[in-house]
């Protein structure tokens, strides 16, 4: 199946996101089953109520669009979780102050796991204080930042 890029849906749909009060975070295609993913969030938080009326909104805007050329998808949406990666500026602004992790490709300084409070954060590094003390981790050498979560 031939499909849009996702950068491509992401950018067509900003306007129906800041319409409907969310923010379209991700788009993620799963070509498995024929469907397109939207990752919303907002400041209130996500349920079922906002991803179908995200859905809702998006659903015509997409026919125009025509992602997929022709060819039938399924449409979702979904919140990324408590647990998904630091993908914008935003994420990280937003939890500036708060415990998180991030996990390297590879062992960075002996670690390939640091968990701690996000100090600062630009295009090139990461910035967390530890129990270790302050580590600057080049944003290239992870594979995923996210918020902390205590089980």
């Amino acid at each position: 199946m031939k499909v849009k890029p996702v950068a491509e849906v992401i950018e067509f749909l900003r306007p129906v996101a800041e319409e409907t009060g969310v923010e379209l975070v991700d788009a993620q295609w799963d070509m498995r089953t024929k469907s397109l993913t939207l990752y919303i969030d907002a400041e209130s938080g996500v349920d079922l109520n906002l991803c179908e009326k995200f859905h809702r909104a998006a659903d015509e805007p997409l026919d125009r669009l025509d992602p997929t050329f022709g060819e039938g998808y399924t449409l979702n949406c979904s919140s990324l979780g408590l647990d998904r990666p630091f993908k914008t500026a935003r994420d990280f602004e937003r939890n500036l102050g708060e415990k998180i992790e991030v996990h390297c490709y590879a062992p960075y300084k002996g670690e390939k796991h640091f968990e701690g409070v996000l100090k600062s954060f630009d295009e090139e590094n990461v910035t967390v204080q530890t129990e270790r003390g302050e580590q600057t981790i080049p944003r290239n050498k992870t594979s995923k930042i996210c918020l902390y979560i205590e089980v």
